[in-house]
C-alpha cells in the first residue's frame, strides 16, 4: 500500500475512542484501520463525514448490538481528505488493489465494460461486443459503452449502413453455400458463397472500420459535400435524398456517446472539486490508467455566474481615478489597463493548465490488467451517471490531440463555482460585478 495515498495518520485507543475520534474532520475522507499486528488485514472505506462514519465503527453501542463495531481491533487510523466521490473512489479503489490484487475489481463491484471489437485478422472481418478488448488490438476496439445491450444496439443499427457480414462463422467462401436471410434481402455482401470479390469485401470493411474510429465523421464528411453541392445545382430532390441518408447517420452515431473511442486513442481530462479551497482536482485518462489528482489553482480566475451574463475567465482591474479621453482612434487608458492584466492573466492560467496536464501525462510503468480494469470502469461508471448525479465535467483531445484550452479553464470556472459554499460571503470578484 503506497504510503502517499493516505495523507494523515492517528493512533487509537480502544479504551478511550473519543480522544482520537474528536480530532477527526466531518468532511469526506477515504480511510483505512489498521490493527495491532502488521499481518493484520486493514479496514479500507470511504465516507462523505469522515468522524461520523467512525464514531459509527469505533464507539460501543449497546443500543444497536448487530452493528459492525471494530474498536477492539483497531490501533491506527489513517485517512485522506478528498473532494469528490470521483476522488475518493479512485484512492480506495488504489489501496484495494495494493492489498487484494484482483479480488479488488470485486470488492468494488467493477464490472469490465462493453466494446465493439472489429475483427480486422479475420480472412472476413466482422464486428463483435465483447467485454474483453485486446491491448494488442487496441485499435479496433471500441467503447466503453454504458452495457452489453447498448453495444449490441449500435452494432445493430451500425451494420444497417453497410453491408458487412453478420454471421460468426470461419467462412469459406464455395457458390454451394446456401447463404442467409441477410443475403436474400441484399443486407449482405455474402462471401459465403463468392457474392463479391475479396476485393469488394474488404473495401466494405475498410469502411466499417473507419465509420466507428472516426465516430460516422467518415460517412457524414461525404454526404455533406455531396447534398450541399446537389443544393447547388437545384437538384433538390437527390439534396433530400443525400439528407435523409445524413440523418440515418446521425441517428446511429447519437447511439455512441462522446466517451465511445477506439480504445488506444481514449484520452480525457476529468475535473473535479478538490478538499482545498481555491483549488480543482485535474484527473487525465491516458494510456489505460487514470491519474490524478492533480491540484490546479483557481487563484486570478472569475469565479462563473451564470446569471450575471459575464463569460470572461479572468478577473478584471477597476479603474479608480477618471481618466482622460484618448485621441481619436487611440485605445484608451482604461481599455489599455485592462486589456494587458487581461493577456497576462490568460497567459499564466493557460501555462498553469499545461504544467498540470504535463505533471499527469509523465511515462509510467506499465499498468497491470487489474488497474487497467478498475480504471476504465471507474471512469465509465461516473460519465453513465444521470447528468445530475455526475458532478465535475470531463473534455477529449480534437482530431489532432490538441486539448480544448478554454473550454477546459471554462469548465475548471464552473467546478469552482458549484464547489463553492453557498452560504460564503461573496468574494472581490463577485462583488465587483
Amino acid at each position: 500500500m503506497p504510503a502517499e495515498a493516505l495523507s494523515q495518520s492517528l493512533p487509537f485507543d480502544p479504551a478511550d475512542p473519543k480522544a482520537a475520534l474528536t480530532q477527526l474532520p466531518q468532511t469526506s475522507a477515504v480511510f483505512a484501520l489498521y490493527g495491532a499486528e502488521a499481518h493484520d488485514e486493514p479496514y479500507i472505506g470511504r465516507t462523505p463525514n469522515l468522524r461520523g462514519r467512525l464514531e459509527r465503527l469505533l464507539q460501543p453501542s449497546p443500543k444497536h448490538p448487530r452493528r459492525l463495531q471494530l474498536a477492539g481491533r483497531v490501533r491506527r487510523i489513517d485517512w485522506r481528505l478528498t473532494g469528490s466521490e470521483f476522488e475518493s473512489l479512485l484512492i480506495q479503489f488504489e489501496l484495494l488493489q495494493k492489498q487484494y490484487g484482483p479480488k479488488s475489481l470485486e470488492r468494488m463491484h467493477l464490472r469490465a465494460p462493453a466494446f465493439i471489437r472489429f475483427l480486422g485478422g479475420n480472412s472476413y472481418p466482422r464486428i463483435t461486443v465483447t467485454h474483453r478488448p485486446s491491448q494488442r488490438e487496441a485499435a479496433w476496439s471500441y467503447g466503453p459503452f454504458q452495457s452489453r445491450a447498448s453495444a449490441e444496439r449500435f452494432a445493430d443499427e451500425a451494420l444497417k449502413l453497410f453491408l458487412l457480414r453478420r454471421c460468426t462463422d470461419d467462412l469459406d467462401p464455395n457458390p454451394s453455400h446456401p447463404g442467409c436471410v441477410y443475403s436474400e434481402m441484399k443486407m449482405c455482401l455474402a462471401p459465403c458463397y463468392k457474392g463479391c470479390t475479396d476485393e469488394r469485401y474488404r473495401e466494405e470493411a475498410a469502411a466499417v472500420e473507419q465509420f466507428l474510429s472516426t465516430r460516422a465523421e467518415s460517412r457524414l464528411i461525404p454526404l455533406r459535400t455531396q447534398r450541399d453541392q446537389a443544393s447547388a445545382n437545384l437538384e433538390f430532390e437527390s439534396a433530400a435524398q443525400l439528407h435523409a441518408q445524413i440523418q440515418r447517420v446521425e441517428a446511429v452515431r447519437t447511439l455512441a456517446p462522446e466517451l465511445v473511442r477506439p480504445l488506444n486513442r481514449l484520452r480525457a481530462v476529468v475535473l473535479q472539486a478538490s478538499a482545498n479551497p481555491g483549488e480543482v482536482s485535474f484527473f487525465l485518462y491516458e494510456r489505460a490508467v487514470l491519474r490524478g489528482p492533480q491540484a490546479f489553482s483557481t487563484l486570478g480566475m472569475r469565479i462563473q455566474n451564470e446569471q450575471s451574463g459575464s463569460t470572461s475567465l479572468f478577473a478584471q482591474p477597476l479603474a479608480i481615478e477618471p481618466i482622460s479621453d484618448p485621441p481619436d482612434g487611440q485605445p484608451s487608458e482604461a481599455e489599455s489597463a485592462i486589456a494587458a492584466p487581461a493577456k497576462l492573466a490568460r497567459g499564466l492560467l493557460e501555462a498553469r493548465l499545461e504544467e498540470a496536464l504535463a505533471a499527469l501525462a509523465e511515462p509510467s510503468t506499465a499498468p497491470s490488467a487489474t488497474v487497467r480494469q478498475g480504471h476504465l470502469a471507474l471512469l465509465k461508471r461516473w460519465y453513465y451517471r444521470p447528468e445530475a448525479r455526475r458532478p465535475g465535467e470531463i473534455f477529449f483531445p480534437d482530431a489532432e490531440g490538441r486539448w480544448p484550452v478554454k473550454a477546459i479553464l471554462r469548465g475548471v470556472g464552473r467546478v469552482a463555482a458549484n464547489a463553492a459554499p453557498t452560504h460564503s460571503a461573496p468574494n472581490v470578484e463577485r462583488s465587483l460585478r
